[in-house]
């Protein structure tokens, strides 16, 4: 594992840097890069999206004929170090970028790369992803939502559920049962479907926070086109592996930045209130900072992997596993630290101890979403120590 970077990306990182000092000014600095992807800011991020479509940023991983600028694993990673560097906005785009722009790059056919792989990369058009319904989480091959072909329309009914910006969204990429009679795997298809119509309906589910990031979509005889499925019919599991593997490791880079800054926090509330002589709390503040170098030096062994092999291994669940435990423990350690004035009400007021109680209680659900603790074991035991199946 090399930690040094070669001297031909300094060229790359200048010009990444020069064009945020330029753009990421006024408004877009102040949208900030907190999880809270909130209506009122929406169009405004929307708005940056814009910005870095028009700026040749969106994309960079794609191949150049689909209009991405096919950069390395280690391009890509020093952009990410420089976004977070800047504090750049949390992205709207991400679903498409990352996601099903990649899927269509690699299965979709010549109309769909021709009609969705330009507004994504020009940031005109907004993407949320239908893979997990109520009875469909770990288990995504459980899936119930059906498909059915009538005519030159797929009809579509069912519901997805933990879907992220839908609300806020144009389309959304959806896994739909097609064959019931076929193992569970098997009969399953990836379509893309627009939200704006009247067979969707789309209900904010609103959590401890106030926030409303993720929904439950219904679809009652909801349609798409014909030739709005990725792949042929039965194609969909294989499909949505490899969308989920088109995630690279890099995203992390600037969650990592937002953590070292809140454990600098945490250190300072900690001075402040004279508790670095108590011996258990320098301990807690020491294993703090030791998690945090093992995350970061787990970065680059998931980037060195992407760059050896050309995605992520199955030791990225360690990673996950480490960051939702660790991030949850330094919340809790800052709560112990302000004591009871952790137990104000700081949600109205914007400041440093409103986002230190919003960090809180949005570390309980780090342990969940994008694969839970429980799931991460498994896929750690099944998958990098070889043991059996649970």
């Amino acid at each position: 594992m090399d930690f040094t970077y070669p001297p031909e990306l300094d060229t790359f990182r200048a010009e990444i840097r020069a064009w945020l000092e330029q753009h990421l000014t006024g408004e877009f600095l102040e949208l900030g890069n907190g999880e809270d992807l909130g209506a009122d800011t929406w169009p405004l991020r929307c708005r940056w999206e814009q910005e870095m479509g028009a700026g040749g940023w969106i994309g960079l991983e794609w191949p150049t004929a689909y209009g991405g600028r096919e950069v390395s694993a280690m391009e890509s990673l020093v952009f990410a170090e420089e976004y977070a560097r800047a504090s750049g906005p949390t992205r709207a785009g991400t679903f498409g970028e990352g996601l099903i722009g990649p899927t269509l790059v690699h299965f979709g056919s010549d109309m769909q790369k021709e009609r969705f792989l330009g507004p994504i990369l020009r940031g005109e058009e907004i993407w949320c992803q239908g893979f997990s319904e109520p009875g469909a989480g770990s288990d995504l091959a459980g899936l119930a939502t059906k498909a059915r072909l009538e005519g030159d329309r797929w009809v579509i009914d069912g519901q997805k559920v933990w879907t992220s910006q839908a609300h806020l969204s144009e389309w959304i990429f959806v896994l739909a049962r097609t064959d019931g009679a076929a193992a569970k795997h098997k009969g399953i298809s990836f379509f893309l479907v627009p939200l704006d119509q009247p067979g969707i309906e789309i209900r904010p589910l609103v959590d401890m926070l106030g926030d409303q990031h993720f929904c439950e979509v219904f679809f009652d005889g909801a349609t798409t086109a014909a030739d709005m499925i990725v792949g042929e019919p039965g194609d969909g599991w294989k499909i949505a592996m490899a969308t989920l593997g088109f995630e690279r490791g890099t995203a992390f880079v600037g969650q990592l930045k937002k953590f070292a800054t809140e454990l600098d926090i945490v250190i300072g509330l900690a001075r402040e209130r004279g508790l670095t002589s108590d011996p258990v709390m320098r301990q807690r503040l020491a294993q703090s900072h030791i998690g945090l170098e093992l995350m970061r030096f787990g970065l680059f062994r998931t980037v060195t992997s992407v760059v050896r092999y050309g995605r992520p291994g199955p030791e990225a669940s360690i990673g996950k596993l480490q960051w939702s435990k660790w991030h949850q423990e330094l919340t809790e350690l800052c709560t112990d630290i302000l004591g009871a004035e952790a137990t104000l009400d700081h949600h109205r007021t914007k400041g440093l101890l409103h986002d230190l109680q919003h960090s809180f209680l949005f570390a309980r659900s780090q342990t969940i979403y994008a694969g839970s603790s429980e799931v991460q074991h498994n896929i750690i035991g099944e998958r990098v120590l070889g043991l059996p199946k649970d």
